[in-house]
Formats: structure tokens, sequence, C-alpha cells
């Protein structure tokens, strides 16, 4: 708990011991001093929370000290006393920075009041200092970026899962930073210094997918010509994030729970058992308890990955955070743009980007920033300087006026084809991105292709 110190200036002696009497009834630790010369170089060569100065004193008064004072005792919240006469100094005083104004003489309760009002003050200013000292804690977590009440619960969270050795499991949609946060928990850990290995589970084919992992011996298969370290044994006494957890097929499900119930794993095609201390962080934008539901992903295993879980908000349920993620997007790529001076986003501009629901979530924001630096004409980004899908996502509502009515079943394949068209044209035509985009299976959306007659080449076209 913070110990309130202050420093009492007066020149009756008198005034300065009955200050200090209460402020040690209050539990304030303080000193006091006659002589404003004397405050000054304490104030200057000491830390006081606050400093209690009388407004008329020879040689220098209160208001000459606060002036000569503030520029070394930023954080110092500085009262004065002062009498009837001279009230509207006092206020003038206020006007210039001073706290508040004790009138002279005085009862114990006329000193408290405005005291304890200057601390609570105090208290709010070291409890934000505390937290913004704890936000930082990110990698600072320095590219996660929010101050909404979901991402001050994310922060929270983290920071037990950082100071933690357990698994954690991070569930959100694509785009909302889980790869940040693993690296954020991870260099505030223990481990920081160590390995960080990123496994995509998604991207690696299925058949290649255990050596990556596990490594293999050579001879284990064709093609394998010498040993090679897998990314399990590349992560020892670091951490290793499994990205798209929900894609590793059961065999290998069953070879990563071994390797985090008993620390220990087997290089295809080896039959010696080796022992490697990692800890594992896994994210998902699937479903996984119902992926247990469809026997696609093992319950031991879900329990073990989540211990510590790590839910993140779509963009969409804060968008209280987005003015403050795109002054941290134009900040990263303004850079790119120096010629121009951006100095940020006309309001009509950022309301427009408030309104939009970004699917994509916060790398798509990324994205429509970094597009509107490079299209920007002047310092000022306008709203027709924004991608034009964002523009016209206002005009959804309206639109939705203008839908021809159809049988539920027509118009629900009409919608399902579009959505698969998007999610394939967003990936490039690569089916296992767009079905992870879609949270689907690679298997059911090669079906849905093929039922719903998409030509993957036109769409790739």
């Amino acid at each position: 708990m913070h110990k309130f110190k202050a420093i009492i200036v007066d020149d009756e002696i008198s005034v300065c011991k009955a200050v200090k009497a209460i402020l040690d009834i209050e539990g304030i630790e303080s000193v006091y001093t006659t002589r404003s010369t004397e405050a000054l170089e304490l104030i200057k060569a000491n830390s006081y929370d606050l400093a209690i100065m009388d407004l008329k004193m020879p040689v220098m008064d209160g208001l000459e000290l606060y002036e000569n004072a503030k520029g070394s005792a930023p954080d110092t919240i500085f009262m004065i006393i002062t009498a009837y006469g001279t009230v509207q100094n006092a206020v003038d005083a206020i006007k210039r920075g001073i706290y508040d104004y004790i009138l002279k003489p005085f009862t114990p309760d006329e000193v408290r009041i405005p005291l304890r009002r200057a601390l609570e003050k105090k208290t709010l200013e070291l409890e934000n200092l505390e937290l913004r000292s704890q936000v930082e804690v990110r990698y600072s977590f320095k590219s996660l970026i929010g101050n909404s009440a979901q991402m001050h619960e994310v922060f929270r969270v983290m920071r037990h899962a950082a100071s933690s050795e357990s698994t954690a499991l991070i569930t959100g949609e694509s785009g909302t930073g889980k790869e940040l946060v693993a690296r954020a928990v991870h260099g505030n850990s223990v481990r920081a210094k160590r390995p960080f290995v990123t496994v995509n589970c998604g991207a690696i084919p299925e058949g290649l997918i255990e050596s990556e992992l596990f490594g293999h011996v050579k001879g284990a298969f064709t093609g394998s010509v010498a040993d090679k370290l897998g990314l399990v044994e590349k992560a020892d006494k670091g951490t290793l994030f499994l990205d798209e957890i929900g894609e590793l097929a059961p065999p290998l499900q069953v070879k990563l729970l071994r390797v985090l119930q008993e620390g220990e794993f087997t290089r295809v095609g080896d039959t010696a058992t080796r022992k490697v201390s990692v800890r594992v962080i896994a994210a998902t934008n699937r479903d996984l308890r119902k992926a247990i539901t469809d026997r696609n992903f093992r319950e031991d295993l879900y329990y073990r990955l989540n211990v510590i879980p790590i839910e993140l908000p779509p963009l969409r349920e804060r968008i209280e955070d987005i003015p403050l993620l795109v002054s941290h997007f134009l900040e990263k790529h303004g850079p790119k743009a120096a010629e121009k001076k951006i100095t940020g986003f006309s309001k009509d501009a950022m309301q427009a980007l408030v309104n939009y629901h970004f699917p994509g979530n916060v790398r798509e924001l990324e994205n429509a920033v970094e597009y509107a630096i490079a299209f920007a004409a002047g310092p000022v980004i306008q709203p027709d300087e924004l991608p034009r899908y964002i523009m016209e996502g206002d005009k959804m509502s309206d639109e939705a006026r203008t839908i021809p009515i159809m049988p539920m079943k027509e118009a629900k394949a009409q919608f399902e084809k579009g959505l698969i068209v998007a999610a394939l044209i967003e990936s490039g035509g690569n089916v296992s991105e767009a079905a992870r985009l879609l949270n689907i299976h690679r298997q059911n959306l090669q079906q849905k292709i093929r039922l719903l007659g998409i030509d993957l080449k036109s769409v790739t076209a």
C-alpha cells in the first residue's frame, strides 16, 4: 500500500504544527518548514504526494513557490492556506493549477475534507498508473490495443497466464489477434528468453505435420535422408504456439496429449522416447466443444489445453476501441507516407469505420487504415479515401429492403454460395484457408463446392 508523504510550508510555526498533527492522524508522513526557499529545495530533492503552502509568505509567496517547484514535482498535488481576505487570490491560484485551498483560521475538519479529496485524486492517479503499467505488461501487451471492458478482462487473464506455466487456449474469430496474445503471454513469462515456436496446424499438409511437429530419423520414409529436429524439440524450455489447433488430426491429438501429460514424445521412425519441457499455448476460431460432440476433437486434450481460457472479443463488440486502434495503426503505417504528413481521420471517416461491422476484425481494420493512408490526398483522411466496401456497409440496411422474396431453401443456398465464393476469393482459391475462414472442415467445404456447382477456376481467375 502506498504511504503518502507531504510537505507543509508556512511562516508561522504554529500553523505548520497544527497541520502536521492533522496529517499524522490521517496516517500521512509529513515534514514542515517556515522558509519558502528551503521548501523549494526540499520539493526538488524529494518526492511528495502533497504540498500545503501558505499563500502569503516573505521572500517567496505560495504561488511563486508553486511556479518554481511544479516543474520538478509534476506528480505533486499543491494546496494553499489563505486568510478570508485573500479568497479571490486563492481562486486565481486554482485557475493556475493549485488543486484546492484551506481557509484560516481552520478546524481539523476544514483541513481533512480538502485533504481527503486531494488524496482520492492521488490514489486514482496511482491506480491509473498501475493499470497502465499492467497493460504495458503486454509485449506491453504493446501490439494489443483497447480500453473497453472486454479488453481489460483479456489483459487481466493474460497477466495471470504470463505468470503461470499452465497451458492456455486462446479462442476468437479470425483477425482478433490470437497470435499477438500468445506472443505477449510468452514475452512476459519466465520463458521469455527461450524460443517461441509457431505451428499453424491448418496450413501443414496432413502427411507432413507429424514429422514437422515431432521430427523424424533418417530412413523413416522416402526422402528422409537425415535426422530432423521437430518443432516440439525446437521449443524446448520455451513456448510452443499451436494455431488452429482444431485442425489437428485425431492421431496427432493423442501424441500431443502425451507431450502435455508426460513431457515426452517419439520422432517418426524412431523407438527412443525423448523428454521435453515446453509450455503449450493453443488457439482456434472453431467451437471445440462442438468438435468434441462431432468426435473430431478429443475431450481429454481439450481439458488439458483449456487450463487458462483466453477469449478474444470480435471488434464489433468493442467498437469503442476502434479510434484507439486507428490511432495505433496510423502511427504504425503513417511513416510509409511521411510526405503526406497525415494527422488523422475526419469525423465522418472515423464514424464510417465505427459503423462498419468488420467481419475480419482487427486485421481488417488495420488493412483499411493502411489502404486509406495510401489513397489519402491530404493530411486528414476523408470518407471517400476509405475502402469502398466500408462506405457501402452503411447501405446494407437499405439494400435489405430490396431483397426479392423467394423460398427460404433457395435463399439459403444463394447466401451460402455467395459466402463460400467470398471466402475462396479472400483465400486466393486455397480451400483449406477458406474452410478456416468459414470455420468448417475442409472436406465439408469441398462437398458444398461440388453441390453448389462452384467453379474454383472462375473464382480465382
